[in-house]
């Protein structure tokens, strides 16, 4: 690894809406760093008191809090129980984490996606750590004989400062488990935390580094056999015939069936089954013309021009403002399918018996999974249990069930425990994609202003590929959305960011068309158009239009927009609400040696309270390299009903060293805590796409931008 890459540092800068505030900076490898923490404190107790579903407290004081929600890389389970020692005022120090099974009955929304595990768990998990909190002052004052009012908490122990008395929650837990709870307790006043909003290392850190096992594919149970699956090889194929004579001679082989249209191998090892399944003969039926990316673009053509009955949105008389206009600009963007490309490929254990399903694995929905295979299997969800593990990735691809389907489904065949094992390639050609689609805008320019915009769109499989309520609705008079669906035999799905992902690119990358169209500032442009939208009270949109006027505001601040320009260098910028999250970035590039480099990003959030400032950071920037690397490079055509790629020699990655600086700033602004998973990717690529185009007078519509080298450079 080059030092270069070493030594490069992010900024993190935590300010309030109005005023200037501490600049920290931190190593790019500061998040891998060890925690320091005993292996299990619990080990010197005489035992534990579960204070609620998420509170266990060990005589010692040691707490352990489980931690409910799917972890897939985005910090949950760390700082799902920071919210519980907070209000519990824990020592962080001395807090375990565990990772809980699915518990409908105790825990609610136990789900990785939508960027919704901290939203919406503030004021839950809040009130677990305050209802502890509260058991232990009473049994403190109980004990003490002294008025509950005069005591007080703090890094795990009860004080009554009038008697000098003091005692760590341990010796407090027997007293506390019998006393009842009113039905509210008090939380912290946001003014006195002391936990939230501080940077804590994620909980799994010395794990992961250490290589402890953590991960699906680490699953390992007593009598394991594994599986490998066979699907059709192409969308709109089925299962014809298979002959399994020489897999079945091969050595570790115990057995090989068929279902749904597939053939798994089931064996001793994941190498045996590869192997075995490499060896089947197998036939497919085509029962239709196989489809292509190609057919897909003319077919996308097609719908986009088509006249809708029902349009997604519609404020005043779009087609009357075009008629009327001065100038008419017009411009379709093109978006790619992308596979997730997850580290950890697919993979989960099943062990089916009459009376009682185990499911262990990486799975971002564990209560559909429950509810899949009880359908499924034809069985009460009730002899159902599901465990989670950590996830080597997952962008949505985790979403889905039908990797946990295979392996109850095997299981359920065999009368086995059984490990599924999908290899890089069954990922990559399997789905579930990110939707290609076409998007088609129109922009009415009168007396100088934009009076209409008309989009047209049209994606696979989709029921909607727009974000009809965001910006610019609510700011243009006469504004239209239009969305036709393309129906395909290509399983799609939600890929990081959903609609937002590609959504914030075409329609920022239209604006700055508009604004320099019309000779304007494209940042300018864009606060005069929230302006008019603020004097709007009767438009419905999901946005706060004077939160999005923040962070537009906050990165032209921080990035020096519109002062003197460095030499060699163009900007570009793109904003973006998402998951109730405000993001506005400024890209800079440069051309070195006959290519586009992207070498400094500015980003400032609006995503209210930061939990976990280590953790925002990592997403935040994590956010911005997934969304640039796959602007750069990511794109997957269909061709003759297959993928394309296969594997990562073809599917490009962004490399380390292509990583710009970023530099982030994260605005106080005091509401609830929103998304972070997701919003910091959706504005990068118009960002860079704005700024190739201030270096190079050229407009990229089509993504990925590595397919427009020839044009940009010559």
């Amino acid at each position: 690894m080059a030092n270069h890459t070493l030594n490069r540092r992010t900024f993190i800068k935590v300010s309030t809406a109005a005023c200037g505030g501490l600049v920290i900076g931190a190593t790019w490898l500061s998040s891998c760093g060890q925690e320091e923490k005993p292996v299990d404190p619990r080990g010197e107790a005489d035992g534990f008191k579960e204070m609620n579903a998420y509170i266990k407290i060990a005589t010692n004081g040691v707490v352990t809090i489980n931690a409910p929600n799917p972890e897939i890389g985005q910090g949950v389970k760390t700082a799902l129980p920071m919210l519980v020692a907070e209000e519990l005022d824990m020592d962080w120090d001395k807090v375990i984490v565990e990772q809980a099974p699915l518990d409908t009955d105790n825990f609610f929304r136990q789900v990785a996606g939508g960027s919704g595990s901290v939203r919406e768990a503030w004021l839950p998990f809040r009130k677990a750590g305050a209802s502890a909190r509260y058991l232990l002052l009473a049994a403190a004052a109980q004990e003490w004989d002294v008025p509950m009012d005069d005591c007080r908490t703090m890094d795990g122990y009860v004080y009554h400062d009038g008697t000098a008395q003091k005692a760590h929650y341990g010796e407090l837990v027997n007293t506390a488990a019998d006393i009842d709870l009113p039905d509210e307790v008090p939380l912290k006043d946001k003014a006195n935390f002391r936990l939230i909003g501080t940077a804590v290392k994620n909980v799994d850190n010395r794990k992961i580094i250490t290589g402890q096992p953590l991960f699906g594919l680490d699953t390992k149970r007593e009598g394991m056999k594994y599986a490998m699956v066979v699907r059709p090889p192409a969308f709109g194929q089925t299962l014809d015939s298979y002959d399994d004579s020489e897999t079945m001679s091969m050595p570790g082989i115990h057995k090989v069936i068929s279902f749904d249209d597939k053939v798994a191998v089931i064996g001793d090892s994941t190498w045996a089954v590869k192997k075995g399944r490499d060896a089947l003969q197998i036939k497919w039926k085509t029962n239709d013309q196989l489809e292509s990316s190609e057919q897909h673009t003319a077919d996308f053509k097609n719908l986009i021009n088509r006249k809708s009955n029902d349009p997604k949105r519609k404020d005043g008389q779009v087609e009357s403002a075009i008629a009327d206009a001065d100038k008419v600009l017009e411009a379709t963007y093109e978006c790619p399918f992308l596979p997730h490309a997850c580290l950890e490929p697919m993979n989960f254990f099943a062990h089916v018996k009459d009376d009682h399903i185990e499911l262990n694995g990486p799975v971002q929905l564990p209560a559909r999974a429950r509810t899949h295979i009880a359908d499924k299997l034809e069985v009460e969800e009730e002899i159902i249990d599901v465990h989670m593990t950590r996830m080597g990735g997952g962008f949505g691809r985790r979403l889905y069930m039908d990797f946990v389907e295979d392996a109850a489904m095997v299981s359920k065949m065999t009368k086995l425990p059984i490990q599924v094992v999908w290899t890089r390639e069954d990922d990559m050609t399997a789905g579930v994609y990110r939707p290609a689609g076409m998007y088609n805008y129109k922009a009415a320019i009168k007396d100088d202003q934009l009076m209409g915009w008309h989009l047209r769109s049209a994606a696979i499989n989709t029921g909607n590929g727009t974000r009809e309520n965001n910006f610019p609705a609510g700011a243009v008079p006469n504004f239209q959305v239009d969305y036709h669906q393309l129906d395909s035999d290509v399983t799609i799905g939600a890929w990081r960011a959903p609609n937002h992902n590609f959504i914030a690119f075409s329609e920022e990358c239209f604006l700055d068309e508009v604004a320099h169209e019309l000779g304007k500032d494209p940042v300018d442009f864009r606060l005069e158009l929230l302006a008019s939208a603020k004097d709007k009270e009767d438009v419905q949109v999901d946005y706060d239009v004077g939160r999005y006027i923040g962070v537009i505001n906050r990165v032209k601040q921080m990035s020096g927009w519109g002062l003197s320009e460095k030499s060699g260098v163009y900007r570009g910028f793109g904003a973006h609400f998402s998951f109730g999250t405000y993001v506005a970035q400024v890209a800079e590039v440069a051309i070195e040696d006959d290519d586009i480099k992207v070498k400094k990003v500015y980003c400032a959030v609006d995503c209210g309270i930061v939990v976990n400032r280590s953790g925002a950071e990592t997403q935040i920037e994590g956010g911005i390299i997934d969304g640039l690397g796959h602007a750069l490079y990511g794109e997957l055509k269909i061709e003759e009903g297959k993928a394309n790629i296969t594997n990562f020699d073809k599917h490009r990655m962004i490399r380390m060293r292509e990583c710009p600086e970023v530099v982030i700033d994260f605005i106080d602004s005091g509401f609830d805590p929103q998304g972070l998973g997701e919003p910091g990717l959706p504005p990068i690529p118009a960002a860079v796409g704005n700024a190739i185009f201030a270096a190079t007078g050229v407009r990229i519509r089509k993504l990925p931008f590595i397919q427009h080298q020839k044009e940009l450079i010559g």
